[in-house]
């Protein structure tokens, strides 16, 4: 009896200390509102549903940021930069993790593509995405990518535009 006992403690300790939190996964309720939000942009659909009202985001930066009516307003006026532009389907890559301080991070790795809808240039750009998850909604995003390629395309096209201004100015003198 006392063997059967101990035998008893013994697989409780056990599966008591194999059972542990998960930490890291692929899959998750957490994922799916990210590729919601996504997919979401993607349709140039800004319901911002998924994200908390007192939600920040930062792009490229550390300090500033945008709260929801004001990322829907950046959104907005760069699609008027582009005839076409989102993330594509392939290559992507979603993880969640939860930190030592239990928060839940929701990090993504994507490929953007867009064509700029004045010279119909077409550039490609990797993106990393993290969110930040309470209560199942976004309270903080943080977005990076190397936006080079786009300024230096629409400052093209700022100089051509001007240039083509002042040539025609000195028609007309």
């Amino acid at each position: 009896m006392k063997k059967v006992i101990l035998l008893g403690l013994a697989i409780v300790l056990f599966t008591a200390c194999n059972q542990q939190d998960t930490r890291y996964t692929q899959e998750s309720p957490e994922i799916d509102i990210v590729k919601t939000v996504i997919k979401d942009y993607n349709e140039k659909e800004y319901s911002m549903t998924n994200f908390a009202d007192t939600s920040k985001t930062y792009f490229n930066t550390k300090t500033d940021f945008l709260t929801i009516d004001k990322l829907v307003e950046y959104h907005q006026d760069n699609d008027a930069n582009y005839s076409n532009r989102g993330f594509l389907e392939e290559d992507q890559e979603y993880e969640m993790v939860v930190t030592d301080e239990g928060h839940t991070w929701v990090n993504v790795w994507l490929d953007w593509q867009a064509t700029v809808k004045e010279s119909g240039k077409v550039i490609d750009m990797p993106v990393h995405l993290t969110y930040r998850f309470v209560d199942g909604k976004i309270v903080t995003t943080y977005g990076y990518w190397d936006p080079t390629e786009i300024v230096l395309e629409l400052q093209e096209l700022e100089r051509n535009a001007a240039a083509q201004s002042d040539e025609s100015e000195e028609v007309e003198e």
